[in-house]
């Protein structure tokens, strides 16, 4: 009955960073420059790969689905950011809280299994190539990008409804810069314990089977790499392969280190720091990643520039 009396929030104040105007300012222009070239980065990958033959081949088909993913993905929280450290009240409604997890949550999730599909076209590729043409059809592909989608959506419609199937009746600061799972617990004012629960569980049981998925796929094919006989395999192969592993490891890192660890939800500041990490770094990482380890990208970008210059020059 006490809990049916309360008043539920119709708004929330983000937080933020700080109240200093100089250290916004200079917040504000770091972030539209990683914003700007995340759009930019990612927008060129996708261009680069539908543009070449590289559009053929199902990683690359992976590859171009994760970098519009991590348009996306920043898109949610970014804008909001850059608009927020130019007004005094950082106020989000009710529904724009809500929007803004239920999007977030699905494209965090999804980017999670698109990575967990990379690392299982490669270990086909790479271990069983007589079967690579059969096994990751176009058909099969696209399955699995459905998937991932699929998995991501019943993900945030779980989270958000776990989240705001709770009480706010006050106060209604929220202690980051955008509308994520764990402050938004904090703020509640009925009982999260199962809210938490599910957050630990579900959040532990995406990052824990993808990296399973992941470190036995490159098991296989870490074996597979040292058996080859050409140096030159060896370092092509393990060009194009280091690059997944290593934007998987960096994104895989910050989400246990935010939403796994028992006592996650407590630590404030912190948060916020891996909040930005995950949510405007890393969807800005991962084209750099992929273009400056990968011997495949690199050529066809190269292809690109000494066309468009080979066209600019002017005939005799």
């Amino acid at each position: 009955m006490q809990e049916e009396n309360q008043t539920q929030m119709s708004e929330f104040i983000l937080v933020g960073f700080s109240d200093l105007f100089e250290v916004e300012i200079l917040l504000f222009l770091l972030f539209l420059l990683i914003y700007i070239l995340t759009i930019i980065g990612n927008l060129g990958m996708i261009v680069l790969i539908q543009t070449d033959s590289l559009r053929l081949s199902p990683m690359y088909f992976f590859l171009s689905n994760l970098s519009f993913i991590d348009i996306c993905y920043s898109s949610v929280v970014t804008p909001r950011i850059l608009y927020d450290l130019f007004t005094e009240k950082k106020i989000i409604s009710y529904n724009a809280c809500v929007m803004q997890l239920w999007f977030f949550t699905l494209y965090a999730t999804t980017e999670c299994y698109v990575l967990a599909a990379m690392a299982y076209d490669r270990f086909v590729a790479i271990c069983n190539p007589l079967l690579y043409p059969v096994t990751m059809t176009r058909k099969i592909c696209f399955q699995l990008i459905a998937g991932c989608y699929l998995v991501g959506i019943v993900t945030a419609i779980v989270h958000t409804s776990g989240t705001f199937r709770l009480h706010f009746c006050g106060p209604n600061e929220v202690s980051s810069f955008f509308c994520d799972i764990p402050p938004m617990l904090r703020l509640a004012c009925s009982d999260n314990y199962v809210s938490k629960t599910v957050l630990f569980v579900f959040s532990g049981f995406v990052v824990v089977l993808n990296a399973i998925i992941v470190l036995i796929s490159y098991s296989y094919i870490l074996s597979t790499i040292l058996r080859m006989r050409s140096s030159s395999g060896r370092r092509k192969t393990f060009s194009t392969c280091a690059s997944h592993l290593m934007a998987v490891i960096v994104y895989y890192g910050t989400l246990t280190f935010m939403y796994v660890q028992p006592g996650g939800l407590e630590a404030v500041e912190q948060d916020k720091i891996v909040s930005v990490f995950y949510t405007i770094v890393i969807p800005m990482l991962n084209p750099a990643i992929y273009s400056l380890r990968n011997e495949e990208v690199k050529k066809a970008l190269k292809k690109k520039l000494n066309k468009k210059i080979f066209l600019q020059q002017p005939k005799l």
